[in-house]
């Protein structure tokens, strides 16, 4: 059976690497899924799960807040801004957050700090509903 080499890293640690099946994540323009012997592409990637298919049929589920997808025939890198194993996400957490931000947001007046809350506000909504999806 053909595998593909992965890894999934954050600024802050390697959260994933070794030899799967199949992989797929938010591509800035869409869900992708990687196969062995996919073409080459770079990409920016929305914040979202990263569904991983080991050879046994195992899935691994992490969550990026968004980075940088680099495929070639035999390997995938995945840059993530942030990143979060499934057991990680807490959905309360990530709605308080979001809460916190929609109230921040009300108080704004600068258009660059405007867009800066609004992305955070994607990222937590993603994150949540990662965490509920995830979670049943």
């Amino acid at each position: 059976m053909a595998t593909i080499q992965v890894d999934v890293v954050s600024a802050e640690r390697s959260l994933f690497s070794g030899e799967v099946k199949f992989v797929a994540l938010p591509g800035e323009v869409g869900e992708l899924g990687i196969l062995p012997g996919h073409t080459p592409l770079i990409t920016r990637i929305r914040p979202g799960t990263v569904k991983i298919v080991r050879s046994d049929d195992s899935e691994e589920h992490i969550f990026v807040a968004g980075g940088v997808l680099e495929v070639q025939p035999n390997q995938v890198t995945v840059l993530a801004d942030t990143a979060l194993r499934a057991e990680e996400l807490d959905e309360s957490k990530a709605l308080e957050a979001r809460q916190r931000a929609e109230e921040a947001l009300k108080n704004i007046a600068d258009k660059k700090e405007l867009e800066v809350v609004k992305a955070e506000l994607d990222m937590l909504a993603a994150q949540a509903a990662a965490a509920r999806r995830l979670r049943t």
